[in-house]
This record gives C-alpha cells, structure tokens and sequence, in this order.
C-alpha cells in the first residue's frame, strides 16, 4: 500500500465522485448528431474540460455561448441514471468537511444539480466554470480549489480521471492520483498522474495518524 502525506484533497466530479456518463453521452451525442460531427469523439473530448471549449473547437464560426447555453440547460434537465461512483460517499465522509473540494469543468448550476443526483455530500468549497476564466488543463482550476481551503496546491492531493483534468491539478503544482473510470492508463501516465487506481474505493483515509497532514492510503496503485 501507498500512503500519501497531505493537507487537503481536491476533487473532480464527473468520473470521479459522480457517474454522470449516460448523460453526458445523452447530451453530447444528440449536439454532435445535429451538428454532423463524429459522437464519439465529441463525447470523448468534452469530457474533464468546459463545455464552451469543446464548442469553440467544432463549431469556430457558430455561436459558441448560445451553443453552451442549450448545452448546459440539456445537462442540468438529464440526471437520469447520474449516481456516486464507487467508494465516493465513503470518502468524502470520511473526510473533515474543511480539508476537500470540488473542482469542476462544469458550470455551477449543472455540479449542484449532478451533486444532488449522486447523493453526495455538499460542500462549501466548490469551484466551477462559473468561477474561473481559463479551465482544465490550465492550473487555474486548482489553484482556486486549495484556496478555497486555505492552502497552497503543492499542499494538496488532486483526484481526476481526465487528461485535462491530469494536467491542470499537475500544473498547479499538486501531486495527482487518477482514476480509471474514463480514460486509459497511457492517457493519465501521458498527462503525467503520479498514480493510478481503479476509483474511489482504491483510496482510505489512515485514521491512526492526525490531520496535519494526514495521509491517503492506495490499496491497489
């Protein structure tokens, strides 16, 4: 087992807190369908970064806030099947309410709605898209979350399951464990994951030791 001293723990949402994919496919399939363009691939580049870059990268002309718009509005109104990922709730809760945040490419309104949907803790210390002017991989995500405790990234573990999202937490000077619940194991090496584990139940906090800093336990990195 890995044990991993740190001071605050920041995590992404979607594919790594909450299983919101056939959703996310639901939505995103039906705008690439509209548009033309390969469902696939769209699905699997908008997936850890803000919905309006994806726009911006297919649609160069069109009117990417109004695309982003109907986008959003399509993701907030589909939560059907979203739910916690495994080991989740399990440690978040397990967590000092003060010491994790959620860091999202997502704008606020569709994480607190996809938050609700898992059942998941709500917390405080939430950044979204709505709170930022460069998203994932630019560090700038990160960077907000740990201050958002308090802290300084280097301070802190990020938790992701996305190339961008990889980058943006490496970027900003944290060490990051990555989840394989959407990307492949040379994605996440390639975008620089300092681990990688299957998904949440692969992480426990080790209770015998104190909280300054405290340390994950990885049962299979």
């Amino acid at each position: 087992m890995i044990r991993i001293p740190c001071r605050g723990v920041l995590f992404d949402l979607d594919g790594v807190l909450a299983d919101s994919m056939p959703a996310v496919f639901r939505v995103w399939t039906a705008w690439a369908v509209k548009h033309g363009f390969d469902a696939d691939e769209v699905v699997h580049k908008a997936h850890g970064r803000p919905s309006i870059t994806t726009v911006r990268e297919y649609l160069p002309e069109g009117d990417a806030e109004k695309e982003d718009r109907e986008i959003e509005r399509s993701e907030i109104a589909d939560v059907a099947g979203v739910k916690p990922l495994p080991g989740a709730v399990e440690l978040l809760q397990s967590l000092p309410a003060d010491r994790w945040a959620i860091v999202t490419s997502g704008t606020r309104p569709l994480a607190t709605a996809r938050i609700r949907a898992a059942g998941l803790p709500l917390t405080e210390h939430l950044v979204t898209s709505s709170d930022i002017t460069r998203g994932k991989p630019d560090p700038e995500p990160y960077l907000k979350g740990a201050a958002s405790l308090g802290l300084a990234a280097s301070d802190c573990v990020v938790i992701e399951d996305a190339g961008a999202g990889v980058r943006s937490g490496k970027a900003a000077g944290a060490r990051v464990i990555a989840v394989r619940t959407s990307h492949s194991d040379a994605e996440l090496r390639v975008a620089g994951a300092d681990w990688i584990v299957d998904n949440c139940a692969s992480i426990c906090l080790d209770r015998v030791t104190g909280l300054d800093p405290f340390f994950l336990v990885l049962k299979d990195a």
